[in-house]
């Protein structure tokens, strides 16, 4: 073998010192990211752990001091499913699209009460929440604010519910008309114009659980998905007209959805709103938007039409906006520019992919782009949270 000449001091001594270099941060890389771990441990540590199996949950009755809940919801079933808090048939909190073998943190502000929990399925038996009474609940009840400048915003909040409600129908009859007359592509066509209509309407009717299910649920949400008997409402007919291409049987579910648009908005009108869940109702639809529907592209995964939806979304967020701006700009106008600019920029996004009178095809949209429509839902989103607070209505 050939001699080979020993390493130098020199270098002997830069090898170790790298080593050491190397275990320092090594070891501190382990330190932050336990630190990280322990801090959310410590953050969570209130959390209410539910697990959600192919047809139950676990526990199925949870028991709650009424203020801010976390619910950490597990799922251990073999499809994408979703958990909601039900005040009669209204939601009061939810989270859709929880992965197989993932979980999600629900944080929900309870005021006290007996509340229902949704479990995965749709025909997945209901549990029961029961939120206990607080002296901090007590408390805010006591020190609600008057409600006579909220009389203005929701009086017109109610026309607009009113207004889009015939918009709906509508627009739905018209699709409803196509489908009976065997017309494919005129369908199509319609199709869009009546998914935008609801759209707009989406933040006030997803409240209404049962029907909103009926009008607007995913086959993920059925037993059999696509070829389940209780798959109806508008991704029923999508599936129809975008991925099988074919009318027959369709006919029955349009007239059903007509008949159930009609009815959603005669219980828009029949529901009060109270001035706190004004705000809440656009909040919730902005967050789904940017957490699941912006990325997975799965709302109108067959006629990939996302971006018209998104579009009436902010619609409806700007309504809200512009009904309150009156109060915000007496008691917040630094916040009220805040929010104009998170409109505009997400408007400004959307805007980027208009093609003709319309959208581009949302599988035509990149990951990068359907993160950048994300960050601006999400930015309106933070920045509508803090309009409760500013006005007096936080913790109610």
């Amino acid at each position: 073998m050939p001699n080979q000449t020993p390493p130098s001091p020199r270098v002997l001594r830069w090898a170790v010192a790298g080593s050491v270099i190397v275990m320092i941060a090594a070891g501190g890389l382990f330190y932050y990211a336990s630190t990280i771990a322990a801090a959310k441990r410590q953050a969570n540590h209130d959390e209410v752990l539910v697990t959600i199996h192919p047809h139950s949950c676990e526990p199925n009755a949870l028991t709650v001091p009424a203020g801010r809940a976390s619910f950490r919801i597990v799922n251990r079933s073999e499809r994408a499913v979703e958990w909601e808090i039900l005040d009669g048939v209204l939601v009061v909190e939810e989270r859709e699209n929880i992965a197989p073998g993932l979980s999600q943190v629900i944080n929900a502000n309870l005021l006290p009460g007996d509340y229902a929990i949704t479990c995965g399925l749709l025909s997945n038996p209901r549990g029961t929440l029961h939120v206990t009474p607080t002296a901090a609940s007590d408390a805010a009840a006591k020190a609600r604010p008057s409600m006579v400048a909220f009389v203005g915003p929701l009086s017109e909040f109610r026309v607009y519910l009113s207004t889009q409600g015939s918009a709906l129908i509508k627009a739905v009859s018209a699709l409803e008309q196509a489908i009976e007359a065997g017309d494919l592509s005129q369908a199509q066509a319609l199709y869009l114009p009546a998914r935008a209509a609801y759209q707009r309407l989406a933040p006030a009717a997803q409240r209404l659980a049962q029907l909103d299910n009926a009008i607007n649920a995913r086959a993920d949400y059925f037993e059999k998905r696509e070829q389940d008997p209780g798959f109806s409402g508008f991704h029923r007919i999508e599936y129809a007209l975008f991925q099988q291409r074919n009318l027959d049987g369709l006919a029955p579910v349009a007239q059903g959805l007509l008949t159930d648009v009609t009815r959603l908005k005669q219980q828009l009108l029949a529901q009060s709103l109270p001035p706190e869940q004004l705000v809440s109702i656009v909040l919730r639809n902005l967050n789904n938007l940017a957490d699941v529907r912006a990325s997975s592209g799965e709302e109108e995964r067959y006629s990939h039409s996302d971006l018209n939806g998104f579009a009436a979304n902010l619609e409806a967020s700007r309504k809200v906006v512009d009904l309150l701006r009156p109060l915000l700009v007496k008691s917040a106008a630094d916040l009220l520019l805040q929010i104009d600019s998170a409109l505009n920029a997400f408007d400004t996004e959307l805007n980027g992919f208009k093609v003709n009178n319309g959208y581009a095809s949302y599988d035509s949209v990149s990951a990068g782009q359907r993160q950048q429509i994300a960050d601006k839902a999400k930015a309106l989103a933070a920045a509508l949270d803090a309009i409760d607070p500013a006005l007096g209505l936080s913790g109610l």
